[in-house]
């Protein structure tokens, strides 16, 4: 069943925008991973590093999901040297926020000053595909999809 609402209703209404991605075919690791580290941040600053990742100047760090992962030379960001590139997930999110600007566009928010104060990644719907060929016939492999949410508001500077 597809996402209906919001997980949580922030700030007045009149001074936030907000947008949604529903059953996006992304990671929901990697997504919460970028939800936890764009949480406070400015909207602009957050679209210039996340097209900094996709451009492997610098890399999304794994707080949580490291399991495995190498560590990427350098200073460590953010506290975490273990980190990769979700080239997918992050252009889903850049597209997100795109969204949520032009919405706060179109409330008459100054879009120089919006700041993420809320931002969500849950489980989406899991579709099946089935293996017809091969050694071993009727494999079933499933894939996931990701819930996003973003919202903004205008911050007093």
């Amino acid at each position: 069943m597809a996402k209906k609402n919001y997980q949580k209703n922030v700030g007045k209404e009149d001074k936030t925008a907000r947008a949604i991605i529903k059953n996006a075919n992304i990671s929901i690791k990697y997504s919460t991973e970028i939800c936890n580290q764009i949480k406070g941040l400015y909207l602009e600053k957050t679209v210039n590093w996340l097209e900094r990742i996709i451009n492997h100047e610098e890399y999304l760090p794994l707080k949580k999901y490291n399991k495995k992962v190498a560590h990427r030379k350098g200073e460590a960001k953010k506290g975490f040297k273990s980190g990769r590139y979700p080239e997918k997930t992050i252009s889903v999110f850049i597209e997100l926020l795109n969204l949520v600007k032009n919405n706060a566009d179109t409330k008459g928010l100054n879009t120089d000053k919006l700041n993420i104060i809320h931002s969500f990644a849950s489980k989406g719907i899991t579709r099946y595909g089935h293996q017809s060929k091969g050694k071993i016939g009727g494999k079933t492999k499933r894939k996931n999809a990701t819930h996003i949410e973003v919202i903004v508001s205008e911050v007093k500077a």
